[in-house]
């Protein structure tokens, strides 16, 4: 490898960006932190450009920028500080920025994503809303200036580590080129994979966010209890794999061992397996091709005895049904559902709605709005606006039934 390489880490202070720093900090003769990004979390981020010594740190939100520049001109430290989607696009497009991790949650992740893509640089890509609300636009930006696209989501990750080489160098344009069948997306089930159906409405924010198997952010953590976050995993794959829905089969796996498998057409299936930790994808999107120590420790497959699988149940987990059928939908209706997902979660975990509500707000948002084309930002981006106020004004109408 030559030269240190050059890192931008969007989202630093969250679970993504901890890990990610974490194996940086393992290889400092290889790579060296350029800049970091956070939303508000000044003393977090603080800490982190005291540590790392950034070039450059931004704050999404404008009041913390100025606290945090404050703070270190006070500790005599050199970084510069910039704030807002200017500042996210800025260090995401530097010349010297050789991978960008991508690690902002949420749609606020889209811009400086889409502007790591247009400048080609190497993705890390952590933030699901980039593929889910532009997939096609963002997919066309990859290809146009040669971009390197590396999916960090574990099973994500694992489907790349399962395909043949000349399909992850782009070299091929669909799966049936290079002889795959189908891939088999993994998924834990969360929490409440075995919780009586009737007792959904009831579960509180608290259940919903301790995953039996990952540390992750409350957001995230309430996706994966809904199984919305494997339906934006579908959403992923067909974009990062050139697929359909169809060609991809959900498997519940409660161990969280098996990240994701790949079917090939002489029937062989290829797994990927290792401890549940997102240092694993972290370390091997930053060294891809070669391989690094991401610290994670050694499978135990004794320890392990067993490897369950099941179908999901589109009852339980409705959330992964709209999602299914928003890509099959297209155009603005991932974005859509992943406006009014956004809004529902912030609700559950508020206490403003049930568990069970979140499904409902999403399926009737996307009832109310009309699909558009996605093929510019423009409208991917209203789409979504729509999408908010038509959600905020459901959750209004649950709210006061919620039990407090």
């Amino acid at each position: 490898m030559a030269g240190i390489k050059q890192i931008t880490v969007l989202g630093s202070t969250g679970s993504i960006g901890l890990s990610t720093l974490d194996v940086l900090a393992r290889h400092p003769g290889r790579y060296q932190v350029l800049a970091l990004s956070a939303n508000r979390q000044v003393d977090r981020m603080l800490a982190q450009c005291l540590q790392y010594r950034p070039r450059w740190a931004v704050m999404a939100n404008e009041d913390a920028a100025q606290q945090l520049q404050s703070q270190l001109i006070a500790q005599g430290s050199d970084t510069q500080v910039l704030s807002g989607v200017a500042g996210l696009e800025t260090i995401a497009a530097l010349p010297e920025v050789d991978y960008v991790m991508a690690a902002i949650v949420g749609a606020a992740g889209l811009p400086p994503t889409l502007a790591a893509a247009r400048a080609g640089k190497r993705i890390l890509l952590a933030n699901k809303e980039a593929l889910v609300m532009s997939g096609a636009l963002f997919m066309d930006e990859v290809r146009r200036s040669g971009a390197e696209l590396l999916p960090i989501d574990s099973e994500h990750n694992a489907i790349f580590q399962c395909m043949p080489e000349r399909f992850t160098r782009g070299q091929s344009e669909a799966l049936a080129e290079v002889g795959v069948r189908k891939i088999l997306l993994t998924a834990s089930g969360g929490p409440f994979r075995t919780l009586p159906l009737q007792q959904l409405s009831e579960v509180t924010p608290a259940q919903a966010v301790a995953h039996p198997n990952w540390s992750m952010g409350r957001k995230i953590s309430v996706d994966s209890a809904s199984m919305m976050n494997k339906g934006l995993e579908v959403i992923e794959a067909c974009w990062l794999f050139n697929t359909r829905p169809s060609h991809i089969q959900v498997v519940l796996h409660p161990q969280s061992v098996i990240h994701s498998m790949v079917e090939y057409n002489d029937g062989s299936v290829l797994a990927q397996l290792g401890n549940p930790d997102m240092r694993t994808p972290i370390a091997h999107a930053l060294a891809w091709p070669e391989r690094i120590d991401s610290g994670v420790a050694s499978l135990d497959m004794f320890a392990i005895a067993r490897l369950d699988f099941e179908a999901p149940d589109l009852e339980r987990f409705p959330c992964l049904r709209l999602a299914i059928e928003a890509i099959e939908t297209g155009g603005t209706a991932p974005a859509i559902l992943n406006a009014a997902n956004e809004l529902a979660v912030e609700a559950f975990l508020q206490q403003q709605i049930r568990f069970t509500d979140i499904p409902v707000v999403i399926e009737e948002t996307l009832a109310r709005i009309t699909v558009q084309q996605a093929d510019v930002l423009a409208s991917i981006f209203s789409a979504d606006q729509l999408a908010r106020d038509t959600a905020g004004s459901l959750i209004g109408q649950f709210s006061d039934g919620v039990r407090r």
